[in-house]
């Protein structure tokens, strides 16, 4: 993999709207916190178009995509939302002007569609939070310490060990992380740009708002195309608002839980990253890293 570039106090950070529009007083807000970590929040006017479910048409964000990646004054770029959008973006970027520019992309959910071109092109992807709701509301809503581990520090990010945690199946794995938001690795099967790690790989999964049944569909989705098999390692994310309404179950723990019973491997479930109601963790796609599954 070929590391991005490490971020010190006073580099310039692009802020890009690869997905949906936007209210402008979380572009503001969000730009404020950045500041206050250190950074320089820049942005291309272009940012403020609007298309029918976009922040303008794909061939305009594209364009600001590689306008970052090609000005040797960016340090990184992240994503102001999700939303959707991102997919429209990847037969349009360049592959060599990424390897080349080894930037980090922060962002999740629709953004993991472009953390995948990252990690096909072995370039570390950064999932992690954008302005929207997280930066904009500051630590509260993301968790600072594993944000600037992950794009300071020159050292690994260490323990990663939140109270929440929960081990579905016991055991140790290692392997290079990968992963993202569901929805977004499904809906990239069967595309040139499919989601497609490694053998041995740890993956990191979640969503938000999506109804059991459906995310036992994407799970099987992934298990048919070979995905899971590929996995030594299972790391779920909270699963926010994918209770069936009503409250009667089924549960999405459960169905998690159950789904996995049998995995050759570590499945540990709860892991703030992505979609979460408290405040979310910054994890590096394409790391080596280690699971252990186990109590504590």
């Amino acid at each position: 993999m070929r590391r991005v570039r490490r971020l010190r106090s006073g580099d310039r950070i692009a802020v890009v709207a690869p997905a949906s529009s936007f209210p402008h007083e979380e572009l503001t807000a969000g730009i404020a916190e950045l500041t206050r970590l250190g950074f320089e929040a820049v942005y291309e006017p272009s940012i403020f178009e609007k298309s029918t479910f976009t922040a303008g048409s794909a061939a305009t964000r594209a364009a600001a995509i590689h306008s970052a990646w090609e000005d040797p004054s960016i340090a990184a770029l992240v994503a102001v939302r999700g939303g959707y959008g991102s997919a429209e973006l990847l037969p349009l970027l360049d592959p060599a002007l990424l390897q080349r520019a080894r930037k980090a992309l922060i962002g999740y959910s629709d953004i993991t569609a472009l953390l995948t071109l990252y990690a096909r092109c072995d370039v570390v992807g950064i999932h992690g939070p954008m302005l929207e709701r997280r930066l904009s509301l500051g630590p509260v809503a993301y968790d600072q310490a594993s944000f600037l581990t992950v794009l300071t520090s020159p050292e690994p990010a260490g323990d990663m060990r939140p109270e929440q945690l929960d081990t579905f199946q016991e055991g140790v794995a290692t392997g290079p992380l990968y992963g993202g938001t569901i929805a977004q690795l499904t809906a990239l099967l069967g595309t040139p740009w499919a989601f497609a790690p490694p053998k041995g790989c740890i993956l990191f999964l979640e969503d938000v708002g999506e109804r059991p049944y459906r995310v036992h569909r994407m799970l099987t989705q992934l298990a048919h195309a070979g995905i899971l098999g590929r996995a030594s390692a299972i790391v779920f994310g909270e699963f926010p608002r994918c209770d069936e309404p009503g409250g009667q179950g089924p549960f999405i723990r459960d169905v998690l839980r159950e789904f996995t019973r049998g995995f050759p491997g570590p499945v540990l479930c709860n892991f703030p990253s992505g979609h979460t109601t408290g405040a979310t963790w910054t994890l590096p796609f394409g790391v080596q890293a280690e699971v252990v599954g186990g109590p504590g």
